[in-house]
This record gives structure tokens, sequence and C-alpha cells, in this order.
């Protein structure tokens, strides 16, 4: 069967407040064998219906060799209770390394909505094909869990001595974890990497969801099983043991602990079986995973500043071709950006006090060229009240003002970069500063603009640029580092990503909140990257 995966959307996926994050977990029963010498190899993959189209989310893992496979890699969901979320869950046999589904089998699929397996907690329902008929007795098993508690757990194992399972060699040995589900079985909620060729490992350290591994409760216990990984699906059991995250919480890095692997079967048959290794936690920490919505709890403030561009480029305001010309309709696309943009983030900020700035024109008296003036001509008080001020002052500055150049970016980059250095001082997680570039063409002062944003990378600050007119935006698309690191002409590196460029022209014809989709799709993310590198946690929160 055929699939087509829709590309996901610059935005995120969902209205823009998420009441929860809920974590799907996957299991499939008797399911079409389309391998002729061995048994299926599984893989899930979750579908979102966005404006009428399957759009994948994610993928878990290939369970080898396996027709009643538990998915040790969890689904995690944006619930929003105010919208029915249609959902598919596409198995398919892995036959190629190939990402394109089309170059696996098809084992079947189940849609439903968010909304009915979040009612249900835990739901099994038959496999379908893409004729609407059974596929064999495949079945598919789906439980929810919200994740409400945002602490995570870091763990470091390693293993001693463990038993030898390999005829030709040492075992290959990795590591699974379960905890008591519901219904009184063990459910697998990690699998580590499998170490090759020896029998005293050193795993990667993980990170899961505390909520994940132990429900959130660190006295739960929960079951660890080593195998010896076989290249057919039919691992070796080498052992296992119960345990606590209380317990392994007492390994310090000086001080790991240790504990017995047993294999009971061996146990039974020896009267002198010891072990059969020993597995140690070599630390085991416990963390706070803070998102962007408890940053904002916390108190933090976005703080908005818009640029405007009045470029000659730009064309004269009186004139319908120009780009400042505003329709009979009140509007042009330097407002239907400041309005897409500035309508969420108003949000954030509790006074709505906003800096709007404009470069590139000749002012009054003595038709100077700025490239940082307030457009409502009060140096020591450009502020404007909410979006409605800002597009109020643009309206009223037109007249006033000629259109001049060049396009210098790095002026009000650094002016903004300068209210940002003063937050720091504040050593909290109080202040956020976005700035908003609206423009129309070339920068003229690459080399430091540039300079300025690699400075400004290293604060808690923004740039959104939203290029308006049908120029060459090929100068922009350098500044937004998604594909590349961005350097400044003397070679330094951006600390981290803070550019986001969008050409509205892409957005035209599009409703007006997929624009303020894309342009603020990535911000959440720089957020709460910056306050992270800082190790600033938002302001009033609890220690895990």
């Amino acid at each position: 069967m055929a699939y087509t995966v829709t590309p996901t959307p610059t935005g995120p996926v969902g209205s823009q407040y998420c009441v929860c994050k809920v974590e799907l977990s996957v299991c499939g029963q008797n399911l079409l064998d389309r391998d002729v010498t061995s048994k299926s190899d599984p893989f899930c993959v979750l579908f979102m219906e966005v404006n009428g189209k399957w759009v994948e989310l994610d993928r878990t893992e290939t369970a080898v060799n396996n027709l009643n496979p538990a998915f040790s890699k969890k689904f995690i969901v944006d619930y929003h209770f105010e919208e029915v979320q249609k959902l598919k869950f596409a198995l398919f046999d892995q036959d190629k390394s190939s990402m394109q589904l089309y170059e696996h089998d098809f084992l079947g699929e189940f849609s439903c909505t968010l909304g009915m397996i979040v009612s249900s907690k835990k739901i099994t329902r038959t496999l379908l094909l893409g004729n609407g008929k059974p596929a064999g007795k495949g079945m598919i098993t789906i439980a929810a869990q919200e994740l409400s508690d945002n602490r995570v757990i870091t763990l470091s194992m390693a293993g001693r001595k463990l038993d030898k399972k390999d005829l030709f060699g040492k075992s290959d040995p990795f590591l699974e974890y379960y905890k008591p589900g519901d219904d009184g079985k063990w459910m697998l909620v990690h699998r580590t990497e499998v170490i090759k060729y020896t029998l005293d490992p050193v795993w990667k350290p993980f990170t899961v969801p505390l909520v994940s591994l132990c429900d959130g409760d660190v006295e739960k216990l929960i079951k660890v099983m080593c195998y010896d990984y076989d290249s057919d699906g039919g691992h070796d059991f080498i052992g296992e043991f119960q345990t606590s995250v209380a317990k392994m919480c007492e390994a310090q890095d000086a001080f790991p602990l240790e504990l017995e692997c047993i294999n009971p079967k061996k146990q039974k048959k020896k009267k002198n079986y010891k072990n059969s290794g020993i597995i140690i936690v070599k630390s085991c920490k416990i963390t706070r995973d803070f998102s962007f919505l408890d940053y904002i709890l916390g108190g933090c403030q976005l703080m908005f500043t818009v640029g405007i561009d009045f470029t000659a480029s730009n064309g004269n305001p009186r004139d319908p071709s120009s780009l400042h010309y505003i329709n009979p309709m009140g509007t042009n696309e330097y407002l239907s950006a400041i309005w897409a943009v500035g309508q969420i983030i108003q949000d954030y900020d509790s006074d709505k006090m906003f800096p709007a700035l404009g470069f590139g024109a000749q002012l009054p008296p003595d038709w100077k060229v700025s490239h940082e003036f307030a457009i409502n001509f009060n140096p020591t008080n450009p502020f404007c009240s909410g979006v409605e001020g800002i597009v109020q002052a643009y309206s009223a500055c037109l007249p006033h003002i000629r259109f001049y150049g060049p396009t210098n970016f790095s002026p009000i980059v650094n002016h903004v970069a300068r209210f940002a250095a003063q937050a720091t001082q504040q050593e909290a997680a109080s202040q956020y500063f976005i700035l908003l570039i609206i423009t129309d063409g070339v920068i003229s002062d690459m080399d430091e603009t540039r300079h300025a944003v690699v400075q400004a990378s290293k604060l808690p600050m923004s740039i959104i640029i939203v290029g308006v007119g049908n120029a060459d935006f090929a100068a922009m698309e350098f500044l937004d580092g998604d594909s590349r690191v961005l350097r400044s002409h003397t070679g330094e590196e951006a600390v981290r990503d803070i550019v986001q460029f969008v050409p509205f022209r892409d957005f035209r014809n599009a409703p007006k909140e997929t624009l303020a989709k894309a342009v603020l799709a990535e911000l959440p993310q720089q957020v709460v990257q910056y306050f992270k590198h800082r190790n600033l946690p938002p302001i009033n929160s609890e220690p895990a």
C-alpha cells in the first residue's frame, strides 16, 4: 500500500494553548507475517490529521522477528481538549533501511481520536487494511498517560561478569526496563543500546520521564531484564532484578550501586548458583525538564520590539504599488505581519507596551538618515500601547518621513541586545526579548548584522524576520541558522540559532493564523534552550 507523507508544517500542530502532554504506548498482537523465512519486523507510525491531510508525527523502533511487539518508543502528543485530534496508527514490516513507507510491507492501521484514547486510558482494536477489511487477526493496543510530571531521570548503567551466551564469543548485552501496568503485567518502558562482544558493558547514560519509568512514584518496584542480543530476534535471557528509583538514587558518582542479575531457572537448578553477573548503577539523578509553558507560568515576560524597513525600495507609500501603501481594507504586508505576530506575543507581556522602531528613512527637521528611530517620534519613550498602538504609530509616521536607505539591520539588533544584556544581570528567567524585523530587501550591513546576531545569541533574545515583497531573500536564509551554524565575519560561531526568517509571499493566500504559527514555531524552543543553557529554572519552581 502506497503512503504519501505530507511534510510536517512549519508551525506547531494544533492550537496555541496545550492543556497537557500525553504519552501513548503501543503494542501489537497477532500481526500479519509478511516475511517468508522469518516473522515480520514491525514498526508503528503515528499520523495526525492536519487540514484534511495525514501528517507523520513520529515512529517507533523496529521489533525484529516479532508478531506481538511491545514498542519501547513512546509517542508524545499535545492534548487539546477543545479540538478533535484525529490520529492514525499504521504498522509496517521493515524490509529495507529506507525512510519511505512505500518501501515496507503494510501490516494494518487503526484510526481514532486522541480523546477516545484518553477517555478510555487503554484501548484494543482490530487493525484494518486499506480496503477496510481486517488485517488477519492483527490487533493494536494503545495506552495513554498524562505527562503532567516534568521530572526526568538520568541513569548511567554498567555490567560486570555477565554470563557468556555466545558460542564463539562474548555476549552482546542490553537492558530492558519494565514497570507494573494497571492489569498487573509488566510493561516495557525503555530499552538500552546493545554493547557488542563484552561481559562488562558500559551503556550510554539515558534520560526518560520519571512518569514513564515509575509513574512518578520513586518507591514503585521496577524490573530490569538483561539479554544477549541475537540478530534473529531470539535474544538470550541473561538475568533480571527488581529495584526502585529510590534505591537507584542511592548511587553516587564515587559510590555506585551494585545489583545482582539473577536467572531464576539457573537459580533453581544449581545449588551453588550465585548470580549471572552484576548490574551497576553508576549514577541516578532526577531533575526537572522545564517547558516553555513552565517558564511562562513562572512569570517570564516576552518583551516584544518591532523594527520596520522604511527604505526607498519599498516605493512611495501613496502609490498603490508601494509595499507601505495602506489599501482600502486598511492593511498591507507590513501591517499583516505586525498583527500576526503581535497578537500572539502581546498575551505574554503584562504591560503590553512595545517599542516600535524604524530604519532607513530621513527624519524631520534636518532630514538625516536614521537606522534606529522611534516611529512615534518620541526617542525617550518609543513604546506603543499594544499592537493597536504600533499600527496607529506606523500609519501616523508614514506622511512625515522620507524613504531612503541603506538597509541596515545591525543598529536595531544592537538596540534590543542592550536591553537583553541588562536583563541577564538579574540571573533569573524573568525576561526574554523578541525582535520582529519586517523588511523588503537585501541587507546592506551584512558583516555588522552577522556580528550583532552572533553576540545576541548569547542573550535572552530571538529575532524574527518577515520578508515582504518579491525580493531575493537569500541573505535572510543565511541568517536563519536552521541548516548551518551562523558565523560572524571574524569566524565566531553563534551559541544557538536565534533567527527565524519567513517570506510573507508564502502566506499571502493562507489563513492569517498560518503566518503566526510559522514565524513563532521555533520561539518556545529558543526560550527554553537559552534558560537551560544558563541553568536558570522558572521563577518559583519547585526542586525535583
